[in-house]
């Protein structure tokens, strides 16, 4: 019998179990890893010695990248979560708590990177003064420091009191009892005990790749004047449902309230597409409403970000944290709104007003609403409250002492229960989730319980509403054709220099719809409609070339192979429900063709396919902003091996678009990179010229895209992050070193993950 036993759990994430030598190990934990291991039925509820607790890891094997295909690999808060509580390793007198703490094991970086991301997640902003720098009043900070110390129990505890970890690096080192890991290569290690011998690899291959642990059914979604959305009342638990999360849609606009984990498969069953969201409302730094930020920053735009200053402070030092990147890099991907507490703050309409929420993190709860027919109707989102019962146990007239003054909690019970139209609330229950009891006495229009795994009660039933994912509460609906002003926008966008009246020509076209699955145009037949997509999202798939695109709405299909006049070099099939405008091919030409466009759109429309070839600009650009980067271009031929591209500039990057580059550094090939690949990201990066030397492989042609063309493009960026981290964990050693901004250096991240004993926090 196998001593050792190995899993799949999904694509890049594995369970290894050496029961003698008691090691259960997670390796690679991205979002709702816990949820996929109770899947499996790789954590399962227990019992010994009267108590009811859950089985699971007690060590977690840590990407050595922490980006892949668009996602943090790395997201060990809910998997440790599990272990110190669900598993009751921290908890005194548990028959599970052994004196072990959870460990975590990785590259350097890595780990140290994770001890600083769960010490934000754990406790927010951890002191006086960094509550003053997010412009809190020094009265107000003073209570928020005793209210984290009272839900810590008055102890501060450092990361390293609650987690154990072990560095991997070139050698083999062993994790217990007996048992050995050690690397062979960027994200492949070989386990061993006792002579066996298993190999894990962590690498999550590019593509489409969305690992929810639960289907969600397919929604066409009308865009409302002012609607709410459920796209999740779950917990970070729940396996059937996606975390508690709402989208607002105001005049048309799309608004998410928090981006728990897989988003970006919530957002496609809902058939929205990334680059259609107007703007972000986060309530706190949780990885249930968290983990799900990368897919905001994989837009051609920045997103809006609405939150306090407060809230904002503690969601960018973790998020910093994680990418292990300095914290003034996060607004590059962002469009940051601030907020003020107990305000009615206008957003271009739609008035929100954030309140505190008690918690151990920076949190707060939104009142949204709009005038309407003489009166104003109102949208409540209260996540993450704590219990009526929990903070009167809270209360204290010890102004030093850790706790809430009476004031403040007479001030959150009337909060909680102002009337609104429409109310979603937190009964999570226990230490920091809100009671569905304490809503009994509410006297909104509508109330929807959420944040729970459990079914509701009856007592529960009678005090609030279900809410199946994708149910939409219409407080105002759509009487302006709102598909038709977004079309217009996509058009006026797309020939920005183009009068009107002849923009409403094509306006003047049916919208139809596609279901999910459909394929709007198949590769090899010839063109007959142009699409302009408003709504959802269109895969392009061309399998002999490894080509897969993700067209966003604003996006055009069928256009090139129209322009052309070639049957379609690609398959375009709709990801969820979309709606576009359908454009005759005769129309469509006619049209450019009297606007004397033909030349120009034929010389973008090709440097556009070149772009869309690659992984870099292949996804969620909209033709407007591919339009940008191609009118920047320039082609660069070579004829022959061995030149050194000592002529490009220090602030570009490049796409080879014929034969190979060979990446060289210290006189050694250390990559050498074919058709469609891209060098140079250190440049745009770091803004210094790169350590490396670049030379021709052969005869070759190479596109260079300035700098400046990228700046406002979070997509193609962050992706350009993702590939400067993969190659600086492939190719480790001293030319990386060198290469590395002070952010990026180990020895500055174990400065991030020791904080000084003074500082005040909360627990776990």
């Amino acid at each position: 019998m196998a001593k050792i036993k190995r899993m799949e759990v999904i694509r890049g994430v594995y369970w290894v179990e050496v029961p003698e030598a008691d090691l259960y190990m997670l390796c690679g934990c991205p979002e709702d890893a816990v949820k996929h291991l109770m899947q499996r039925r790789l954590i399962v509820p227990t019992e010994r010695d009267g108590a009811r607790f859950e089985t699971g890891p007690n060590a977690i094997l840590l990407s050595d990248v922490a980006l892949q295909n668009g996602k943090f690999c790395n997201l060990a808060e809910f998997p440790v979560l599990q272990m110190l509580y669900r598993q009751g390793m921290i908890i005194p007198g548990h028959p599970n708590n052994k004196g072990e703490k959870p460990l975590l094991l990785g590259s350097r970086e890595q780990v140290k990177s994770q001890m600083e991301y769960i010490y934000r997640g754990n406790y927010g902003l951890i002191s006086k003064d960094e509550m003053l720098e997010a412009g809190v009043k020094p009265e107000w900070a003073d209570e928020l420091m005793r209210m984290k110390l009272k839900f810590a129990f008055g102890k501060i505890l450092e990361t390293e009191e609650l987690l154990d970890h072990l560095f991997v690096e070139e050698a083999e080192v062993e994790i217990k009892n007996g048992v050995t890991i050690k690397r062979t290569r960027t994200n492949v290690f070989q386990v061993s005990y006792q002579g066996e011998v298993v190999t894990i690899d962590l690498t999550v291959i590019r593509g489409r790749n969305d690992r929810s642990a639960y289907p969600l059914g397919f929604k066409s979604i009308n865009r409302d004047y002012f609607s709410v959305i459920h796209s999740g009342q779950g917990d970070g638990w729940d396996v059937n449902r996606p975390c508690m999360a709402s989208v607002i849609v105001f005049q048309g606009k799309i608004y998410l309230i928090d981006a728990g984990p897989n988003i970006s498969y919530t957002l496609t069953a809902l058939g929205i597409g990334v680059n259609e969201i107007e703007g972000i409302f986060h309530t706190h730094c949780h990885d249930d409403h968290f983990a799900g930020m990368t897919s905001l920053m994989r837009t051609d735009h920045r997103i809006k970000y609405f939150a306090t200053p407060l809230v904002r402070a503690s969601v960018f030092k973790k998020l910093s944290a994680l990418l292990s990147t300095d914290e003034d890099v996060i607004p590059s991907y962002f469009d940051v709104v601030n907020l003020n507490f107990d305000e009615w703050n206008d957003i271009d309409g739609l008035e929100v007003r954030p309140i505190m929420s008690p918690h151990p993190v920076e949190t707060s709860s939104f009142f949204f609403r709009t005038f309407w027919e003489g009166k104003h109707l109102t949208y409540a989102h209260l996540a993450d409250i704590a219990s009526i019962d929990v903070l009167k146990g809270m209360i204290t007239d010890d102004d030093t002492a850790p706790g809430i003054s009476q004031a403040t909690f007479d001030n959150t019970c009337k909060e909680y229960l102002t009337e609104a139209d429409l109310k979603k609330v937190d009964i999570g229950g226990g230490m920091i989730h809100g009671e569905a009891l304490d809503f009994e006495s509410d006297m909104s229009g509508k109330i929807v319980l959420a944040h729970r795994a459990d079914p509701l009660t009856n007592k529960q039933k009678e005090i609030g509403s279900s809410a199946m994912f994708g149910v939409v509460d219409a407080l105002v609906p759509d009487e302006t054709d709102n598909l038709r002003r977004f079309s217009f926008e996509f058009l006026r966008d797309y020939f920005p220099n183009m009068e009107p009246r002849y923009l409403r020509t094509l306006l003047n076209h049916p919208i139809v719809e596609f279901t999910p699955g459909s394929i709007i145009l198949r590769k090899g037949r010839s063109i007959e409609d142009v699409y302009l997509v408003i709504t959802g999202t269109v895969e392009k798939i061309r399998s002999e070339d490894d080509v897969y695109n993700v067209i966003p709405a604003g996006g055009m299909i069928g256009e090139y192979s129209g322009l052309h006049g070639k049957p379609s070099a690609s398959t375009y099939r709709t990801v969820s429900y979309v709606r576009a405008l359908k454009l005759t091919q005769d129309s469509y030409l006619g049209f450019i063709r009297q606007n004397g466009l033909e030349d120009e759109i034929k010389r973008l429309l090709e440097y556009r396919e070149a772009l869309e070839q690659t992984w870099l600009f292949g996804e969620t650009i909209s033709p407007p902003v591919q339009n940008k980067i191609a009118k920047s271009m320039k082609m660069r031929e070579y004829d022959q091996a061995g030149i050194l591209l000592e002529d490009v500039p220090a602030d570009s990057i490049f796409i080879v678009n014929s034969g190979e580059i060979e990446r060289v550094f210290d006189g050694e090939v250390i990559e050498t990179l074919g058709r469609k690949s891209v060098f140079g990201e250190e440049q745009v990066l770091l803004g210094r010229p790169t350590e490396f030397e670049f030379r021709t492989a052969g005869p070759c042609r190479i596109y260079e895209v300035p700098g400046d063309a990228l700046v406002g493009i979070p997509i193609v960026m962050w992706k350009l992050l993702e590939t400067f981290e993969l190659r600086s964990a492939a190719h480790s050693g001293p030319f990386i070193k060198a290469a590395l901004p002070a952010q990026w250096d180990p020895d500055a991240a174990a400065r991030h993950a020791s904080p000084p004993a003074d500082r005040a926090t909360a627990s776990l």
